[in-house]
């Protein structure tokens, strides 16, 4: 027995002793978030933190870079393909928020982009060809090490394109898979703008379906697109990884590789906060990013009195005081039955105390404007039925939801609108934002716009009108 362990202990020591490492930083969702918030995030650090490594890496990004604030808004996002180029991106794919601007805008991104920008499954609507500066995938060589990086694009945009069609990813995927050059390189590695957070096992996901079918062919799946964190996740051997948003993290990927045979051994990683007082800022990055900065957006609008937090107050809750108060807002305005929002809508959280015109875009960046229309009740229990798993999609005003979660499968589902339970044939007025409204209810034909003040106005008139209390989180209840 002593033999067997030695011997085992001694081939481990060889494994290891002919093992090279190789290193990847991975991002994703920075929305814009070019400077710290409470000490930590943003491109100066991160410049940092890659400065101190001492071993050649690739840095690579999931996307939705482009939009989220003040600076990404009045550039259509070139700030922050210039902050990109400063820190050395090697590759990034497209999120659904790179259409934030339009086809135009997003044309002159890529155009300015030093990096490469990968979507396997991205074409030209009338060519069925990859776009100009697109291709599906790249090979680097990581000190000696062959890396490729297949990128695959957000299928739904936020701004519907004309150009551009969208493949089906798992088709695109494999295809590339195929390629001569991404047969012979050590390691693969999917950049993807989606997330493993949506794949559960009565609705199966591409994303988990890549480690379920595809291990061997790829070894990591870079991901993002619902602002989580997964590190070490591993499906088949195949390495999950997503990094947060807003430029708060930065993910470490470190490869082995057999020295001798170049044969792909493991991968792991882990989360780095990029914390300003613990790395540092590079100081040319921060005067690129102090440089970019708009003026006029610091004053401050109004105060709050507690916390707007993204996080639900008792854990079988599964809705947020910050969306419960755009609902709210937008009810209010709208004057409807129901006002219904897109959790992910709302960004960031706000912290009590003073609000400024910053504060409040880097919390809702968009131009919604408020629609209403009236729906049913059978259509109402439909949408919120398909909303709550596997994470909740949608926050309202005026209506509450209680439900099971039985094995991934909604029961007891009980809905009501100001107090009364839905009823099938009864008909209700809904207030919603003009997203919602093209990508949820564009069946709905009596759409309307109400007045001319988009969702943002409305919150910066409320915090004009004094201090502003958060409401309670309880509107959607998993029991």
């Amino acid at each position: 027995m002593k033999k067997l362990s030695l011997i085992l202990i001694l081939c481990l020591f060889s494994l290891s002793l002919f093992a090279k490492t190789t290193v990847l930083y991975h991002t994703s969702d920075s929305h814009g978030f070019f400077y710290p918030k409470k000490n930590k995030g943003g491109f100066a650090v991160l410049a940092a933190l890659l400065k101190q490594e001492k071993k050649p890496y690739l840095l690579l990004d999931s996307g939705d870079f482009a939009e989220g604030t003040i600076e990404t808004k009045t550039s259509k996002g070139l700030k922050a393909v210039q902050l990109m180029n400063k820190v050395g991106y090697h590759a990034a794919t497209i999120g659904n928020h790179e259409f934030a601007y339009g086809d135009t805008a997003l044309e002159k991104m890529l155009s300015q982009a030093e990096f490469s920008i990968l979507a396997a499954n991205f074409f030209e609507k009338d060519s069925f060809l990859y776009p100009k500066n697109i291709r599906p995938y790249q090979v680097f060589d990581v000190d000696g090490v062959k890396i490729a990086v297949i990128g695959l694009a957000n299928r739904y945009p936020s701004k519907n394109s004309q150009k551009f069609v969208f493949g089906n990813p798992f088709d695109a995927l494999n295809k590339a898979l195929s390629e001569k050059e991404v047969k012979e390189a050590q390691a693969v590695v999917v950049l993807v703008h989606d997330s493993l957070a949506d794949d559960r096992p009565e609705k199966p996901f591409y994303m988990g379906e890549i480690g379920r079918k595809l291990s061997g062919k790829v070894h990591m799946v870079l991901g993002g697109h619902a602002h989580k964190i997964f590190q070490n996740e591993y499906i088949n051997n195949v390495l999950f990884v997503e990094s947060g948003y807003n430029l708060k993290n930065v993910s470490k990927i470190t490869i082995e590789t057999d020295d001798k045979t170049g044969k792909f051994i493991k991968a792991s990683s882990e989360l780095i906060s990029l914390n300003v007082e613990k790395i540092g800022k590079d100081k040319s990055t921060e005067k690129l990013a102090e440089s970019l900065k708009e003026e006029g957006v610091d004053e401050v609008l109004g105060i709050l009195r507690n916390d707007l937090s993204l996080k639900p107050s008792s854990k079988n809750h599964k809705d947020s005081p910050a969306d419960n108060w755009v609902a709210d807002l937008g009810r209010n305005y709208s004057q409807t039955d129901i006002f219904v929002s897109n959790v992910g809508g709302v960004r960031v959280p706000l912290a009590a105390g003073e609000v400024t015109r910053r504060d409040i875009i880097d919390m809702f960046p968009f131009d919604d404007q408020v629609l209403k229309m009236t729906v049913d009740g059978r259509f109402l229990k439909s949408l919120i039925k398909s909303s709550l798993l596997p994470r909740n999609l949608l926050s309202f005003s005026g209506l509450s939801v209680q439900y099971k979660n039985k094995n991934g499968k909604i029961k007891d589902l009980k809905i009501f609108v100001n107090g009364k339970p839905v009823k099938n044939h009864q008909y209700y007025t809904l207030g919603t934002n003009s997203y919602l409204a093209r990508k949820r209810f564009n069946q709905i034909s009596d759409q309307q716009i109400v007045g001319k003040k988009s969702i943002r106005a409305l919150m910066e008139e409320a915090l004009g009108q004094g201090p502003v209390s958060a409401p309670a989180s309880g509107r959607i209840i998993e029991k």
